[in-house]
């Protein structure tokens, strides 16, 4: 039998450290989507689904778990940040793969990377100390609304916008612009016209895993949207979303209404897991071509 060299005995245990390190996060995954369904599926279905997902009152003192305004909050809130921050991300990648001076873009990226950086308790507190007084002004009302939610939002998803569709667009390769600007097409018609439509892949990519950000924001959007469990019927409306409902509630909530809000998590969860396909689906498909 040939005696095993050390380097071959560290590679090994280098490999077994990497499957348990892998195994731990396929673990993780598991433990934490079982928790949950375990926990919510009985509230489900002792409330009843269609109840439960389409009902508009959420009353626990009167055992009414309907989480319909919730749902509505959160679809509305991340609409809303996907306006604002998605044609601001978009355009700002642009300017940086393409048009910004490397003096201007060494300013402007470490800026939106510093975005990335801040913790969503200070977007909160500057929407709550600044937004919400100056919707409150221009608009009238408290200022806690829908608006203000959706513009905090917006801002904070920039990060993930602008990073991942200027990476996208500087993988496209520098013929095909070269290409149209031979035929007689301007710098910003060749963008787009051929650089975006390119990279559309990524840049859709980019604003679904925004879009996952935004939809399972919890602490910033608390502390500006006004938390009614009522679908909004103008943009300056109140409006709680299903994290901010699970959070503000889970201390005190018992029996019943401790499971609904796992039943609620249990939504959010189907969402976010729909947001991560539909990101693999666009991800592989641009990795395909």
């Amino acid at each position: 039998m040939k005696k095993m060299k050390w380097s071959d005995i560290f590679e090994w245990l280098i490999e077994r450290v990497f499957f348990i390190c892998a195994m731990f996060a396929v673990f993780s995954v598991a433990a934490i989507t079982i928790f949950i369904f375990i926990k919510g599926l009985p509230a489900i279905s002792e409330i009843g689904l269609l109840n439960f997902t389409l009902g508009s009152k959420w009353k626990p003192s009167a055992n009414l778990f309907g989480i319909l305004p919730m749902i509505a909050g959160s679809i509305f809130a991340t609409i809303g940040a996907i306006a604002i921050g998605v044609p601001v991300g978009i355009f700002t990648a642009v300017y940086l793969a393409e048009i910004a001076p490397p003096n201007v873009a060494k300013f402007v990226r470490p800026a939106v990377e510093l975005l990335a950086g801040i913790p969503s308790v200070l977007y909160g507190f500057f929407g709550l100390v600044v937004i919400v007084p100056l919707v409150s002004d221009v608009f009238g009302g408290a200022g806690y609304s829908l608006l203000t939610a959706s513009f905090i939002l917006g801002v904070m998803i920039l990060p993930t916008i602008i990073s991942l569709s200027e990476a996208a667009l500087r993988a496209v390769p520098v013929e095909y612009k070269e290409g149209a600007l031979a035929l007689g097409s301007s710098h910003i018609n060749a963008v787009f016209t051929v650089l975006i439509p390119a990279a559309r892949s990524g840049i859709v990519a980019a604003i679904i895993l925004g879009v996952g950000r935004a939809i399972g924001e919890t602490m910033a959007v608390m502390l500006v949207a006004g938390n009614t469990p009522r679908v909004p019927g103008s943009v300056l409306d109140p409006i709680r979303t299903m994290t901010t409902n699970i959070a503000m509630e889970m201390n005190y909530a018992v029996d019943l209404h401790f499971d609904a809000l796992f039943g609620t998590g249990v939504v959010l969860f189907v969402f976010i897991m729909i947001l991560n396909l539909v990101t693999y689906f666009f991800v592989h498909r641009n990795v395909a071509k």
